[in-house]
């Protein structure tokens, strides 16, 4: 019998949890959302982070450490060359 692959192309999980980890996850999700809903949008990275942050309103981590949230998106901006 044949197994299904480990991934299927799918996030492994939608699960939300309070820290910086499931934050940037979402940050990243929400930001690959945009560019593919909206590839021309013309935006600059400036410009965009704080629209996928809005969309984040109801996360627990941006909830509870609005700053260190806006510390993770600025890090995932960066790291990712966004």
């Amino acid at each position: 019998m044949r197994e299904p692959p480990l991934h299927s192309g799918e996030p492994f999980s939608r699960q939300v949890f309070n820290n910086a980890d499931s934050f940037a996850q979402a940050f990243d999700e929400a930001w690959q959302e945009h560019e593919r809903l909206q590839p021309d949008h013309g935006l600059s990275a400036e410009a965009k982070v704080p629209l996928i942050m809005a969309q984040l309103d109801d996360h627990p981590f941006q909830q509870q450490q609005p700053e260190r949230a806006a510390e993770v998106a600025a890090f995932r901006v960066r790291l990712l060359g966004l």
